[in-house]
């Protein structure tokens, strides 16, 4: 059977009481479940179905088949029609509503990517009309697919739902062919754009007038890049009266809106060989360049993953960040949180690349809230994408194989750092927590080459770490104990507090080292800082060690420092 006699329906209910409501029709099987299940996640509905339609070629119609449903079951299967049904389109002109060129978008997905064009030129250029008027059954598929939803929903016969939408179709291209033959369409190049605004504001549809012109203007571009290039060089030479300008954005935004709405528009305008977090990055460098360069200049991390834009792609994002093309940017940015709520890897390759990208992107949407979307809404989307960084699997794909349960526990503390919600952090402190308190980790702390000197400072650092993770305290506490507990067999293996109260150094360097090792600065608190404290009492009340001092008053500043920060001075 032809590939393009089968699509996919989504259906979703906003409501247990609601009746199903048809949310998007495509030929690609993954995308609808995964629309299904985005749906899902993001609240938009409490149930979801997908069929699967396959049309029959001697009927003519077509058998469905259920292969997704899930979410709350049907509480009012008895009701036939549709209580917030929005009414079909009545005249050729509801086809050019926003709403309307979403919905025939989707429904010629298929054809419109095939010939490089959007739901907006289609509708503006008689070119195109014949074209798929002459592609066979892309225009009697896309009837079909839209008619069954209705007619379901209206409890009236698909038959009647094809012919009402057939008339209606057919108004719309007879309207353009007469309208064309009359020569009531512009022809327009940059030069010529701010007077073809001013005549179409004389018209009594001025939108419908100049959209054909500009359909025709980005006619010539081959991609989707030229065609944004096209659109920007109009923009460009807009009228500057408040009134024409205005009217002037207004349409080029629509079909802009609908090139950078396509994976394979946007793919075309930033690059194809980007993977979905550098992909996500361009974006949002597209949406907010004046946020992105104010951090890439403070802020060498984000400097580092923001991807680069070309030319075309620079020179919309300087539009962007002007007061137009509003919808546009708004656009981008949900799209940016749509991808970061749902499962797919940012970098599937690169775990470590994943939490630093998400990183600069948080940093970004953080501070671009208000203006692209809510603060709460960034905060959310952020929560739901570290729940994937705290599973087991990417934990284990990010861990260095090669590397030592210390380093282990570092890397572990960098991830828990980048994640947030208390959930999360709860499972980040686990991890951590699991690691420290294996025989291995303690083995590996005991038996490490380094001297007892460096592997305490490497667990008070951890111990710290720990500390300003963001965890609570009833997390934070058994992991801290059980690093000062292994400082502490560090410590007595070394016999370091011994050794160096007994060291031939002045008393003044044996204070310094130990007060050191007992504030939890070269030690982890635990065992070992008390040790450490001990002995360094016993040296403050030796005569030798106060002549020292009062010999030395910078001396007694930090000891006195120190001595304060274990509660030992006033």
């Amino acid at each position: 059977m032809d590939r393009e006699q089968v699509h996919f329906e989504v259906f979703i209910r906003k409501k247990p009481s609601s009746s199903w409501t048809l949310e998007l029709a495509t030929e690609n099987r993954t995308r609808a479940l995964e629309e299904a299940e985005e749906a899902l996640n993001e609240q938009r509905a409490v149930s979801v179905r997908v069929t699967k339609e396959t049309l029959d070629e001697d009927s003519r119609e077509f058998k469905t088949v259920t292969i997704f449903s899930k979410g709350e079951p049907d509480r009012n299967k008895q009701r036939k029609v549709r209580e917030d049904f929005e009414p079909l389109c009545v005249s050729p002109q509801d086809l050019y509503t926003g709403h309307a060129r979403d919905r025939i978008g989707r429904l010629l997905e298929g054809w419109l990517t095939r010939n490089r064009v959007t739901a907006f030129e289609l509708l503006h250029r008689p070119d195109l009309i014949e074209r798929l008027e002459a592609a066979g059954m892309d225009l009697q598929h896309a009837i079909q697919k839209i008619a069954i939803p209705e007619a379901q929903a209206r409890g009236t016969s698909v038959h009647e739902i094809i012919r009402s939408f057939q008339r209606l179709v057919q108004a719309a291209i007879d309207r353009v062919f007469k309208d064309a033959r009359r020569g009531v369409f512009p022809d327009i190049t940059p030069q010529s754009f701010a007077a073809a605004v001013e005549k179409a504001m004389l018209e009594p549809e001025p939108l419908y007038i100049l959209g054909v012109g500009v359909a025709r203007a980005i006619a010539a571009g081959d991609r989707w890049s030229e065609k944004v290039d096209l659109l920007l060089d109009l923009a460009d030479a807009a009228p500057q009266s408040t009134q024409a300008r205005g009217l002037a954005l207004q349409v080029i935004e629509q079909p802009l809106a609908e090139v950078l709405a396509g994976r394979s528009g946007m793919n075309d305008l930033l690059g194809a060989d980007l993977d979905l977090g550098g992909s996500l990055a361009a974006m949002t460098r597209l949406a907010s360049a004046e946020t992105v360069e104010a951090l890439t200049g403070i802020e060498p991390s984000v400097a580092r993953v923001m991807p680069a834009l070309d030319s075309s792609a620079a020179r919309l994002a300087n539009w962007l960040d002007g007061p137009h093309f509003e919808h546009v940017r708004t656009a981008i940015a949900r799209r940016v949180l749509k991808e970061l709520n749902g499962p797919r890897r940012l970098r599937p390759t690169d775990a470590a690349g994943e939490i630093a990208i998400l990183r600069a992107l948080a940093m970004v949407l953080t501070a671009s809230a208000g203006r692209l979307m809510s603060l709460e809404e960034v905060q959310e989307v952020f929560i739901a994408r570290s729940g994937l960084l705290v599973r087991s699997d990417f934990v284990e794909s990010y861990l260095d194989k090669g590397g030592t349960p210390l380093v282990e526990v570092e890397q572990l503390l960098w991830l828990a750092e980048n994640v947030t919600g208390p959930s999360n952090k709860r499972h980040a402190s686990r991890w951590i927590s699991a690691t420290v308190g294996s025989l291995r980790f303690e083995t590996s702390v005991r038996e490490a080459p380094e001297s007892a000197g460096v592997k305490l400072a490497s667990l008070a650092n951890l111990q710290r770490s720990v500390q300003r993770a963001g965890f609570v305290p009833e997390e934070v506490a058994p992991i801290v104990a059980k690093l000062g507990d292994v400082g502490g067999m560090v410590e007595a293996d070394a016999k370091l507090t011994v050794t160096l109260s007994r060291s031939g150094a002045t008393a003044l360097q044996k204070l310094s080292a130990l007060l050191r090792l007992a504030i939890g600065e070269a030690a982890p608190l635990g065992p070992a800082a008390d040790r450490a404290k001990i002995e360094a009492l016993k040296l403050l009340r030796v005569p030798e060690t106060r002549a020292e001092l009062a010999r030395s008053p910078e001396a007694v500043n930090r000891v006195r420092a120190m001595l304060q920060t274990l509660g030992l001075a006033a």
